[in-house]
């Protein structure tokens, strides 16, 4: 006891360099969640150390940080790419991922702001050399935990931005916002204060609440191929596109809305050069080339890709994306049913639908308008529906049924969601498809919803099951007496469950 009156070594365990080194060496390589959950338990257990000097705590928090890595990422993949999670173990993936991202960007600001409070002290000056890394660290874990809320369409609070905004105001102040540093060992280029900001500010001004969780990640990784095109400026250029205060704790606004008043911490964004270099590679993509130069973090098909790609281009533009129809606010309940299966069902008659119609769920209409609708959701405990889900809907009191997809979706709280849904069809209709063999129809029914308006002349839109669609497959089927031959134009959109092809229409009899 009398020892540690004299002793600089901090009263913890890693604050002893052999301890860490052996807690590092331990750490299981074959179990990712046993090594986040581990790493996160030390991270929690440095939080109420006040004995440590900044330097020597920065230190210890680096190489947990960078130990954990691989298998942060791979906790990361699971969770976009395993098709079948349950729901406790996609919650329980979440969990993890978004705490720890949140426990090391609270240890890295507790570093920051130590040595901002006490900037003569010598263990803050022994680490001015890494506050670059430090705080470039520190916006990155804290985007990366808005990108998790985002994952589940969640509200962001303004603490997030604040996290966010305030760090990277300290560094413009103390003129290292812009040193480059490499985020991590292995992490591919260089980054800065500045850039990891800018690359937050970019991606969430671009609308996620309309895209799927592994899209949002596509976007991520675009974003940060493209950010060298863009210009983050002090003041208003005649090209900006979106500003932001840095200290509101706000996300960015589309310059349609001009800030209330000039103050030192707004910045403006700029699209710069990176619109007409994403154009450029929509047009290698839809020609089938995915380039090795884009880092996705994976191999993906065009059809994946592109439609990242283009919703990209639409909030990237220097015009805002307009709405296609006015909304008018509502109050009306409908019921609702989700999934291929279930609306096939009930667009195949009165019979079929019967019992289908008692599962459905109640949902509340807050406003329509000639393209679709929005509702609200309450009582999430169950399934909540992803983007692109295919929903079949009929409002309270009425008898018809209408085809939509959800295109946005945001938790407002726990116990609510705000659901966007386009209207695909007001009189869609069942009908059993055949594929066209020569001379004669072959066997083998296959599901299919016609969408009976909204097509162009002289062609059909179906909507099929997942995978269906084939550009060298001729349908055909048997409505109201009469045969129909279709021959496929196009993909037109590829859903959760579900995909709608474009074919031309031949009435046979």
């Amino acid at each position: 006891m009398i020892l540690n009156l004299f002793s600089s070594r901090p009263d913890h365990l890693l604050g002893d360099a052999r301890e860490l080194k052996r807690v590092l060496s331990e750490l299981p390589p074959s179990n990712s969640f046993k090594v986040v959950d581990e790493v996160y338990g030390w991270f929690e257990s440095l939080q109420p150390a006040s004995d440590f000097r900044v330097d020597h705590l920065f230190d210890v928090v680096r190489q947990l940080d960078e130990a954990a890595q691989p298998a942060i990422r791979r906790l990361s993949r699971d969770y976009l790419h395993s098709p079948r999670l349950s729901k406790s173990e996609e919650r329980r993936l979440w969990s993890m991922c978004y705490n720890y991202w949140g426990e090391v960007a609270s240890l890295y600001a507790r570093c920051v702001d130590r040595v901002n409070q006490n900037p003569k002290d010598k263990s803050s000056e022994a680490l001015r050399a890494s506050l670059p890394l430090a705080a470039s660290r520190l916006l990155a874990a804290r985007a990366t935990q808005l990108k998790w809320v985002e994952y589940r369409y969640g509200p962001i609070g303004e603490d997030l931005w604040r996290g966010i905004g305030k760090p990277y105001l300290e560094a413009e102040s103390a003129g290292y916002a812009h040193k480059p540093v490499q985020l991590y060992p292995g992490h591919p280029g260089s980054t800065s204060v500045a850039q990891q900001y800018l690359k937050t500010l970019v991606l969430f001004s671009t609308s996620m609440d309309s895209l799927m969780p592994l899209e949002i990640e596509l976007a991520d990784r675009l974003v940060a191929h493209f950010l060298p095109g863009f210009v983050f400026s002090n003041d208003c250029l005649p090209d900006s596109v979106y500003w932001v205060d840095a200290a509101a704790g706000s996300p960015p606004v589309r310059l349609a809305r001009q800030p209330g008043q000039l103050l030192p911490t707004l910045r403006f964004i700029s699209s710069g050069s990176a619109p007409q270099a994403l154009n450029e590679l929509i047009h290698r993509v839809e020609r089938g080339e995915v380039p090795k130069d884009v880092n996705l973090g994976g191999e993906y098909l065009a059809k994946v890709l592109l439609p990242v790609l283009r919703h990209l281009a639409l909030y990237w533009a220097p015009a805002p994306p307009q709405r296609e129809h006015p909304r008018h606010a509502v109050k009306t309940r409908i019921a609702v049913l989700q999934g291929f299966d279930d609306c096939f069902t009930v667009f195949a008659g009165d019979v079929a639908r019967l019992g289908k119609e008692r599962t459905a769920e109640s949902w509340v209409v807050e406003n329509v308008s000639l393209g679709g609708f929005g509702a609200g959701m309450d009582d999430l405990g169950g399934e909540w529906p992803k983007i692109g889900a295919l929903l079949c809907m009929q409002p309270e009191g009425g008898e018809n049924w209408v085809l939509g997809v959800v295109r946005r979706y945001n938790m407002d709280s726990d116990a609510h969601a705000s659901v966007g849904i386009q209207a695909l069809s007001k009189r869609a209709q069942s009908v059993e498809l055949r594929p066209r063999a020569t001379g004669f129809s072959a066997t083998g029914a296959i599901p299919g919803i016609w969408l009976r308006e909204g097509g162009a002349a002289g062609e059909v839109r179906m909507v099929l099951p997942s995978t269906v669609f084939d550009v060298r497959e001729k349908l055909e089927f048997v409505y109201d007496g009469r045969r129909y031959l279709l021959s496929p134009v196009e993909l037109e959109e590829a859903g959760s469950n579900f995909e709608i092809g474009r074919y031309r229409e031949q009435v046979m009899d």
